[in-house]
């Protein structure tokens, strides 16, 4: 197949990119370049794909629809795998307005075209922070999720909400996927397992939130990828689909952080602090309905997961650690 995939220079998009050329499909490739952390990282993923045979990579932003229109003009995409948005809970905090070109903008775009180009079928990312501050765990695909304590999340809601109305009007198949905290080799720089690991190699103190008491469903790349592959060609799914894709094991911070200090070889050094605004005590995703209809199965611990990442990291130079 061909399939346009949007945020191809960023991490779980790179990834999913990659997997999709290694079984003979074509992709083309979208990102903006976008700043919000190391350009530089970007373009290594980038350039990466740019040496494969089958991938045809677009430089150009989700809320240009004139450029978007044109994309779909000139390729003949079967299916679409939007993974491109404004990312960060924090980073919402202060920087409202991207969240609204990127993830609402650039989503109804996509929608757009998926519409007048007759793309049968729509996979995209939302998010596990749709679920805000909810209480009842693990977190299922029909739990409410009316009240995001972040903007960024109440983009990913509105994701949803806006391609519910396009499946339902216009008929093209629509899978959301509310990632639950993604992480592995050549992740994003703004994480906590990011920064916790380039701080310790320096010898600085850790920001750790809450005390260090939360807990997150850290979930794998490779998993992840399996995931998005699933939903892309997987039969016997209804019009409109949302699964959770996580590992169904949240993890404590603390955790983490020994985990990390014992693959470095470091001690850690933690400065403790309050938890910050749009932030929630845990996640947990019920993946229950991705293993019956996508037959998704995680299998990467976060011992064996972070210990890959470690390995990546420590064989990088002038490594991008921070947010720019």
């Amino acid at each position: 197949m061909k399939i346009l995939v949007t945020g191809t220079a960023g991490f779980i998009g790179s990834n999913v990119a990659h997997a999709l050329l290694d079984e003979d499909h074509e992709v083309v490739g979208l990102d903006n370049f976008n700043d919000y952390y190391s350009v530089e990282l970007k373009e290594a993923r980038h350039a990466r794909l740019e040496a494969r045979a089958g991938y045809t990579g677009i430089r150009g932003d989700l809320a240009d629809y004139k450029l978007l229109t044109s994309i779909f003009q000139q390729h003949n995409v079967n299916r679409v795998c939007h993974l491109a948005a404004q990312a960060g809970v924090r980073y919402s905090i202060d920087n409202p307005f991207a969240y609204g070109q990127s993830n609402l903008s650039g989503h109804l775009n996509i929608l757009e075209c998926c519409r007048n180009f007759k793309v049968p079928r729509l996979v995209y990312a939302s998010s596990s922070s749709v679920y805000g501050g909810n209480e009842k765990t693990p977190f299922s695909e029909d739990d409410p999720v009316d009240h995001p304590v972040s903007l960024y999340a109440a983009t990913k809601k509105a994701n949803e909400l806006m391609t519910h109305a396009y499946t339902h009007l216009y008929g093209f198949q629509s899978i959301g996927l509310r990632f639950f905290t993604v992480y592995g080799p050549e992740g994003r720089p703004d994480m906590a397992y990011w920064l916790f690991t380039d701080a310790m190699l320096q010898g600085k103190p850790i920001k750790v939130f809450n005390q260090g008491d939360m807990k997150r469903d850290f979930t794998y790349i490779d998993d992840i990828v399996q995931g998005v592959k699933a939903a892309l060609f997987a039969d016997g799914l209804a019009p409109y689909e949302v699964f959770n894709l996580g590992n169904n094991q949240p993890e404590r911070l603390m955790d983490m952080i020994r985990i990390l200090g014992e693959a470095l070889g470091v001690e850690p050094q933690m400065e403790m602090l309050p938890m910050q605004p749009g932030d929630v005590p845990i996640t947990y995703a019920d993946i229950t309905k991705a293993q019956e209809k996508l037959g998704y199965q995680p299998s990467t611990s976060l011992k064996d997961g972070l210990v890959q990442f470690v390995e990546w990291f420590q064989k990088q130079e002038n490594v991008q650690p921070a947010v720019q």
